[in-house]
């Protein structure tokens, strides 16, 4: 079984000129990795997740690491905004919460190699800033296709 999968996030025309950033650890204990700041581009963040669980015992597998966030029945992942990633000279402040939901033992079995699950999510909210809070709605983890 697999330790590590590969997750990837793209987030589809983002507001532009803000910078977005992947959050690693928790709590005040933080930092914004993957830096990159908006233009008219979606933008992607890849990283691992490791994997835990035994597919004969638990209805779905146990996801932890660096990028992990949440308790054990709501992980997720944080996009960091504006000066949540480090950017000084913008308005903006936020993040966006990417669910870890969906993701099964039998997408697990589909990955080969190098093989990654990915998802899409809007860059841009309603209001005209960056998409913030958690994901509505979510369209889940697919493989990604080559």
């Amino acid at each position: 079984m697999k330790s590590e999968i590969i997750l990837q996030v793209i987030l589809i025309k983002p507001t532009p000129n803000v910078v977005f950033g992947l959050q690693k650890g928790a709590g005040n204990n933080y930092e914004s990795v993957q830096k990159q700041i908006s233009t008219s581009n979606d933008l992607t963040f890849t990283f691992p997740v490791n994997l835990k669980g035994d597919e004969s015992k638990d209805k779905l597998p146990r996801l932890s690491g660096s990028f992990v966030q949440g308790s054990a029945d709501n992980k997720f992942v944080y996009i960091n905004i504006g000066t949540s990633a480090g950017q000084s000279e913008t308005a903006w402040s936020r993040r966006l919460k990417i669910p870890l939901t969906g993701i099964t033992w039998m997408e697990i079995s589909l990955l080969e190699g190098k093989s990654i699950l990915q998802t899409s999510v809007l860059g841009t909210g309603r209001d005209g800033g960056p998409n913030c809070a958690i994901v509505k709605p979510f369209v889940g983890w697919h493989l990604k296709q080559s």
